[in-house]
């Protein structure tokens, strides 16, 4: 097959990115996703991260709030670092998408619930349904309605974000799945408490025929996530990785290599007819801007780049996306702003030079 390929997983870096050609945006504004636990996980002192990031000229950010972090124990509200995130924020005058969750949020290990609300596990294999976990999505629903209700009066926020590929399975990790039900009541619940802001729902567009065949198989009775984001929410984000480790042995990796685009041609086409309607917007959730390697945390060799997503691809995936039709596409944000600020503090600084290259170029 093609799109298998086994290679190096590490190799020189070089200045190809100071040569690639920028695709012109258009109308589609630029922004980045942030994640104060990857920060800390590299190293990094997370307010400080959201700093340095927030200076660079880009439009949008995408801001998680996760529930066991804001709910510590029963009853309880403390959302003064989503606070803090959101100040720096709005001092830098970016706007915001907000992931409200609830049990799903973007970032390792996506699952953000608090302990309490879980004393019995989810099953794995199962779909979990309102009526199977009506505990669960009355504390996600008060949860999103709480949030959405301290936050709605903030004129930086021009979106609400509901789960994280809300009715996929999550990851290799847990292979429990929400049932489109379950989403509907928390979409409601953010549409309650503000009707006025839209509700953007993402999903992972399969890139290569082995992962849209094993995704149609997984969500085959209610459809994977981008297609219950179609019926249930205003902005659909696609996920885009266009290349990502199987398994490692050694200095080799398996890698499937879907950056040709043509396993996921039918879909863009349909996502874009979708959008065509007024009122609906399409959007870059996640474009990749780092490495997905074997391991959990990426990779960061001295000297060498990882070859599942090297400075230049930060642009290349870039122009691909915009070549579906910059118009069509209302918004891109790179996904792995925190592995630059790593890459620059040990030395590199292209990832953060090929972002501020487009920046200007685009």
């Amino acid at each position: 097959m093609r799109e298998l390929r086994l290679a190096r997983a590490s190799r020189p870096a070089t200045d190809r990115w100071r040569e690639l050609p920028i695709a012109p945006r258009g109308g589609t504004r630029i922004g980045i996703s942030f994640r104060p636990l990857q920060a800390a996980d590299l190293g990094l002192d997370p307010q400080e991260a959201l700093r340095s990031l927030l200076a660079y000229p880009f439009e949008i950010i995408r801001i998680g709030a996760y529930w066991n972090r804001i709910e510590q124990r029963p009853g309880g509200f403390e959302p003064a670092e989503l606070d803090r995130e959101l100040d720096a924020v709005e001092a830098a005058g970016k706007q915001v998408i907000l992931c409200v969750g609830a049990v799903k949020t973007f970032g390792y290990p996506e699952f953000f619930v608090p302990a309490h609300h879980v004393q019995e596990p989810l099953r794995e294999g199962s779909l979990v349904t309102p009526e199977a976990r009506a505990d669960l999505l009355d504390a996600a629903a008060e949860h999103i309605t709480r949030l959405v209700e301290r936050y709605r009066d903030r004129s930086a926020i021009i979106a609400w974000q509901v789960e994280h590929e809300a009715v996929d399975p999550l990851g290799m990790e847990h292979s429990w799945r929400l049932a489109e039900a379950f989403a509907r009541r928390e979409v409601e619940a953010v549409r309650a408490a503000d009707p006025g802001r839209p509700v953007m729902m993402n999903g992972f567009l399969a890139m290569s025929a082995p992962v849209r065949i094993q995704q149609h198989w997984r969500t085959r009775d209610q459809g994977d996530s981008l297609a219950v984001a179609q019926r249930l929410a205003d902005i659909v984000g696609v996920d885009v990785y266009p290349r990502h480790a199987l398994a490692a042995a050694g200095p080799l990796t398996l890698y499937l290599d879907g950056s040709g685009g043509q396993a996921s041609r039918r879909r863009r086409e349909e996502l874009l007819a979708w959008a065509a309607v007024p009122g609906r917007q399409l959007m870059i959730a996640e474009g990749q801007a780092e490495p997905w390697e074997a391991v959990t945390t990426p990779p960061s060799p001295p000297g060498r780049v990882m070859r599942s997503c090297r400075p230049e691809d930060l642009i290349a995936n870039y122009n691909d996306c915009l070549r579906w039709g910059s118009s069509a596409i209302s918004a891109y944000l790179f996904w792995g702003a925190e592995y630059w600020l790593l890459r620059d503090r040990q030395g590199d600084p292209s990832y953060l030079r090929a972002l501020g290259r487009l920046l200007e170029a685009a």
